[in-house]
């Protein structure tokens, strides 16, 4: 303090008044002014001798921290003041440092005082230090004289607005601003070191509809709810930010393992959606994912969010709760989406003026059998829809349903085919039962009933021969108004049946809240009933159990070869609808057989199920030493393939397929036969989400150009011959 005092100014008033006051009053009035100061806590003082030690600091200041005095003064300034929260590894004091060490002149520098100066559970600080070098006559430097003022809660105030600018205020995720300069900032570090990011696009499947049953506040909720999920899945290996609406980014950085990212794909998707519960009510979604990887989809910042949106595009109309890599096919998917919603528009226009004349029509139904198992007798049959577009062909409900469900257009589709499989099945010569699929956006209008009722009287049909096939998801509005919906249907007399049973997150619930009549088996678990890695024939017969135990029917669907029909009928399975006894048949062929007095099929197909093989007809690359020949994929699996074009090719040969996309697989010759080849993966191929395979890494266009390089023009130790598509 003394050091203080010597180099403070004389009071200019009295010099004014032409005489000087005694020195001991001047020092007492200027301590008096120091300490004033320092109890006001609006600034405090504190010195450095020339080494950079502390020779002073206000004791207000030890106190309002409770740092002990005696054990700051002689030590490095620098030892008060750590690392910054937000740059880890980084000290707050850097800047200080570095204009201390330059001898220059300190002004408002913000610093955080280190933890363990600010005792054991206080709050962070930070200080604004100010200050001087002090010189002697000659120059020399004898330390810094300067002052601080504690600015923590200016300093938060500005942490937290520039943590509103970087967060969603909603989810607490990043926002559209900082995932964006994120995303940016990672592609740019990793461009020029060849490392690889990954970027996912996610989408809400019926976020929509929630809103609209729901309210805003209960989406509100939904979404929250959604991004903690998503923080638990992903962790720490990638940064998460709300794009808007009901849209999310992940960026995965050093990811390009398509075998890992799908994995965390389906991880992500049956997290997500597992059932909410909002207030009192019971909230089912669904989500849809798309990828694209850097630097193979997209280098730069517009180029990968493009990809990844055209993957995202591609996964919720290729029938939604799905994930889908980027691939140079799906660049026009928007524009085919728009495509596909005013050829449906049409499609329905022209069934609802229709009336009988449905030749002329796109839209139609057909009817697969449900079977009896003991006598193989037909007790009924399911309504599926068909599309055959005059230009595209046979297009799929997996594909058409969703966009009429985003688009509306459900509504009208949904009641037109109520009505002609009402009328179909009047014309029946047998009272045989009709199933519907009715959507969830169907089931949750309030005139639904309404619709099913004027369905009925329209035709005439008994309404005990009406069956309502719904799913989970009808659960997802308020649980009053789907209560109201099923004591009106079962008012009128349907019946209905629960689809899709024991997929997704199906709860017994369900069987207690609502007045079910039969339980659908999924043919996922028909699938793989019959494989010794499976608990599907477990499943099975738990179901079965279970439905038997609540007097309820069950209905095994996709059943398609004996040894399935024998295992799902020793566990006591008493009706099956599958290709083992018909496909779907069109109403004329369904009158025809009604001519019969017992309407009974025997069933035929294969005795054992094998798991659908990829047929393919593609051209490739096949490279082996010093040389590319060209051959043609046509069967395809995870773990190998068979190969057309080449002869003289040994079985343990070597080789290396070039599948596109700087997609390169090593093989092994595993058969030999004329000019086809079958070779096994050294490493297995992995899941595309959409049926197709993929390798699980690609190789940049750099490693390509290099690789293409070293394969010469030298003599081919393989006959190539051409190979032509069969008709």
């Amino acid at each position: 303090m003394k050091n203080l005092l010597k180099a403070w100014p004389n009071d200019r008033r009295d010099r004014r008044a032409g005489h000087e006051p005694p020195l001991a009053e001047d020092a007492a009035r200027r301590l008096a002014l120091f300490a004033d100061i320092e109890r006001s806590l609006s600034g405090w003082f504190w010195a450095t001798d020339p080494a950079g030690c502390l020779s002073y600091i206000s004791p207000a200041a030890c106190e309002r921290f409770s740092i002990p005095s005696q054990a700051l003064i002689g030590q490095p300034f620098s030892s008060l003041f750590g690392t910054d929260p937000d740059n880890p590894g980084e000290r707050s004091d850097r800047p200080l440092q570095f204009q201390i060490g330059a001898h220059a002149r300190v002004n408002d520098v913000i610093v955080r005082l280190a933890p363990a100066r600010c005792g054991v559970g206080a709050r962070p600080a930070w200080w604004a230090l100010s200050g001087t070098p002090k010189l002697d006559e000659t120059g020399a430097f004898g330390g810094y004289r300067g002052t601080a003022r504690d600015v923590t809660q200016e300093y938060e105030r500005r942490i937290e607005d520039s943590r509103l600018a970087e967060f969603d205020s909603l989810t607490g995720l990043a926002n559209r601003h900082r995932i964006t300069r994120r995303i940016e900032q990672t592609l740019a570090a990793f461009k020029g070191r060849q490392r690889a990011a990954t970027l996912m696009m996610l989408d809400l499947d019926r976020f929509k509809h929630v809103n609209d049953t729901l309210g805003h506040p209960a989406g509100d909720e939904l979404l929250r709810q959604v991004s903690q999920r998503l923080l638990k899945v992903v962790g720490d290996h990638g940064e998460i930010g709300r794009h808007g609406g009901d849209e999310f980014q992940i960026l995965l950085p050093d990811q390009e393992d398509r075998g890992k990212l799908g994995e965390l794909a389906n991880k992500i998707i049956a997290i997500v959606s597992q059932p909410y519960r909002i207030d009192d009510n019971h909230v089912v979604i669904g989500i849809s994912l798309g990828m694209a990887i850097a630097p193979y989809d997209g280098a730069e910042r517009e180029g990968i969010v493009r990809a990844a949106d055209l993957a995202l595009y591609a996964a919720k109309h290729g029938g939604r709760g799905q994930f889908r890599f980027y691939s140079v096919d799906l660049k026009d998917e928007k524009e085919e989406r728009h495509l596909l919603e005013e050829a449906l528009r049409e499609a329905i226009a022209a069934v609802e003026t229709a009336e009988d004349d449905w030749d002329r029509t796109q839209l139609g139904l057909v009817y697969q059998p449900v079977v009896r198992t003991d006598d193989h007798t037909v007790v009924g049959f399911e309504a599926l829809m068909r599309w055959e577009h005059p230009q595209r062909g046979a297009i799929g409900p997996a594909v058409f349903i969703p966009v009429a469900e985003d688009t509306g257009m459900i509504l009208q589709l949904g009641a037109w085919a109520l009505r002609r499989a009402c009328a179909d099945a009047a014309a029946w010569a047998h009272p045989l039962r009709i199933a519907i699929n009715v959507s969830a956006i169907q089931f949750a209008h309030p005139d639904f009933p309404g619709v099913v009722a004027d369905a009925l009287a329209e035709t005439g049909l008994d309404p005990d021969r009406l069956e309502l096939e719904l799913t989970e998801s009808v659960f997802m509005g308020e649980a009053e108004a789907t209560d109201n919906a099923f004591k009106a249907l079962k008012q009128l007399g349907v019946r209905l049946a629960l689809d899709d049973f024991g997929t997704g997150y199906s709860s017994l619930s369900y069987l207690r809240a609502a007045p079910f009549d039969k339980l659908k088996v999924d043919r996922s678990f028909v699938d793989s009933c019959t494989l010794s890695d499976q608990n599907s024939a477990k499943i099975i017969a738990a179901i079965i159990g279970l439905a038997d135990a609540l007097g309820m029917e069950t209905t095994v669907e996709g059943v398609e070869a004996f040894d399935q029909h024998d295992l799902v009928c020793a566990k006591g399975a008493r009706f099956i609808q599958g290709f083992l006894y018909s496909p779907p048949l069109e109403q004329a062929v369904v009158l025809a057989q009604m001519q019969s007095e017992a309407l009974r099929i025997q069933p035929h197909g294969p005795q054992r199920h094998r798991p659908e093989r990829r047929s393919v007809f593609r051209r490739i690359g096949v490279i082996h030493a010093d040389h590319r020949y060209e051959a043609l994929l046509r069967n395809l699996s995870a773990t190998g393939a068979r190969i057309e074009g080449l002869v003289g090719v040994p079985v343990g040969t070597g080789l290396v397929l070039d599948l596109g996309a700087g997609q390169l697989a090593v093989v092994t010759v595993s058969r030999s036969e004329d000019a086809v080849i079958g070779v096994e993966f050294e490493t297995p191929l992995v899941s595309d989400g959409a049926g197709g395979l993929v390798t699980r890494h690609r190789a940049s266009a750099y490693a390509l150009a290099a690789a293409a390089r070293m394969v010469s023009a030298s003599t081919p130790q393989f006959l190539e011959v051409e190979v032509r598509k069969r008709a």
